[in-house]
């Protein structure tokens, strides 16, 4: 690794500090686009540069969008809530709702034309997140007061994502370019009040390494990936693209070792996207990305939470959250010389089943349908201002309660996760 790379991840934790908690759980627990200007199309990107985020959509596209620089801020506000129902113990049975409900998610981005065909950048962004704290609420688990999963005092967890993606795009000719991102990673976490998971009297032995599951404060991880893009322009009127990130290996939460399977490993899932881009006019665009995001990868992710094996194992239990398919619709108008209009629709699958709701109350990312409006207006030939707004209808998933198994059949009923969101995001661009 060159000095700069080793400089860049020692400034990751100061920069993560700045993005500590998105709860970005959108598609999964990726947020649903990059880029004020994208967020208001959908997400849409791997077709369309329109900014210098192109290191966490594209990095071809940075070639294209020349020298600029972006400055953002997206104000995040989502709704979670958990219920038990029908348990056997009726002091089992109860609702809460997750507080922290606004988080401010920043993005960057610099590009910077070395000649017509040649271009350098850097991109930082939030790649995901998901954030939740539910109060003790009125349960009791047979012990006295306790949260809704049975440990003492608040229940939840707090997980972030930073990427710094400097970026490197190529003219292969006149309509067609290749790019590359190293993406620098740094990543937090901690969790708490799941003392009932941590060998707790009166509970199975759930983990292998005791001590190291909940209410340990933060722990960090930091990890190297690739991001490889390609765009091009078909004609004047089509625009295609595609983007490709392997899995992210990122190092062990060793703070919660006994919680994610394999010994705290918590790396980020491979992902890609295609990309069509339609102007039948000068003034209107059509884009369109499919994309996957692969949870398979991360045995603590995707691993189901019945598996029968120690927390923290190789094996052991996960969040049981299944790949997800996400489709991309925005358009945008140029109404003028200073205002463009924009408008879209993000539709991913929900990775969550009802056979794993209890481990996904601290981790509810079940939405599926995000509607989004946006617009942009051009303070001068060089400056612009953007704005971008998400509204995403509430979603629930429903399922048998983990603890009819701990505590014998019926005794825990019915447990339901859902969530609702709402963002709002600014930003400020500005080309040299």
């Amino acid at each position: 690794m060159t000095r700069s790379h080793k400089n860049l991840l020692r400034c990751l934790p100061v920069a993560a500090a700045c993005l500590a908690g998105p709860a970005l759980a959108t598609n999964g627990y990726f947020p649903h686009g990059y880029g004020i200007k994208a967020k208001g199309m959908g997400g849409v990107s791997t077709a369309l540069a329109q900014d210098s985020l192109g290191g966490a959509t594209n990095p071809a596209g940075m070639v294209f969008v020349g020298t600029r620089l972006d400055v953002g801020v997206d104000v995040f506000m989502p709704q979670r809530e958990a219920e038990r129902s029908g348990a056997g113990f009726a002091t089992l049975n109860g609702k809460v709702e997750s507080g922290n409900s606004r988080f401010y998610i920043p993005e960057f981005g610099y590009n910077r034309m070395l000649n017509a065909n040649l271009s350098l950048g850097v991109s930082v962004y939030g790649n995901g997140g998901m954030n939740t704290t539910y109060p003790q609420g009125d349960f009791n688990c047979g012990g006295g007061a306790a949260n809704m999963l049975c440990g003492s005092g608040s229940l939840g967890q707090d997980l972030s994502q930073l990427i710094v993606a400097p970026t490197v795009a190529y003219k292969v000719n006149e309509q067609h370019a290749v790019g590359l991102a190293l993406l620098l990673g740094y990543q937090q976490f901690k969790a708490f009040g799941l003392q009932a998971f941590d060998n707790a009297p009166g509970f199975p032995p759930f983990t292998g390494a005791p001590g190291s599951v909940t209410n340990n404060g933060y722990d960090s991880a930091t990890g190297v990936g690739l991001r490889l893009g390609y765009q091009g322009r078909i004609t004047n009127q089509i625009t295609v693209g595609a983007a490709y990130a392997p899995k992210m290996n990122m190092s062990r939460f060793d703070k919660y070792k006994g919680l994610f399977a394999g010994n705290g490993d918590f790396d980020i899932p491979s992902h890609y996207s295609v990309g069509v881009a339609f102007s039948p006019t000068p003034a209107w665009t059509v884009a369109l990305d499919v994309g996957r995001i692969n949870y398979s990868d991360v045995a603590s992710v995707s691993n189901p939470s019945s598996a029968q094996a120690p927390l923290g194992a190789g094996n052991g239990p996960g969040f049981g959250w299944q790949d997800i398919d996400v489709v991309k619709l925005g358009v945008a108008w140029r109404a003028s010389d200073a205002w463009t209009l924009r408008a879209g629709y993000n539709k991913g699958d929900n990775p969550i089943s009802g056979a794993d709701v209890t481990f996904n109350i601290i981790a509810p990312g079940v939405m599926k349908d995000h509607y989004t409006a946006g617009f942009t207006y051009a303070l001068d030939k060089d400056s612009e201002v953007s704005a971008a707004l998400m509204v995403a209808p509430r979603q629930s998933v429903t399922g048998p309660s983990l603890f009819n198994a701990v505590l014998g059949a019926g005794a825990g009923g019915n447990e339901t996760i859902s969530m609702k969101q709402t963002s709002f995001g600014l930003a400020w661009g500005r080309k040299f």
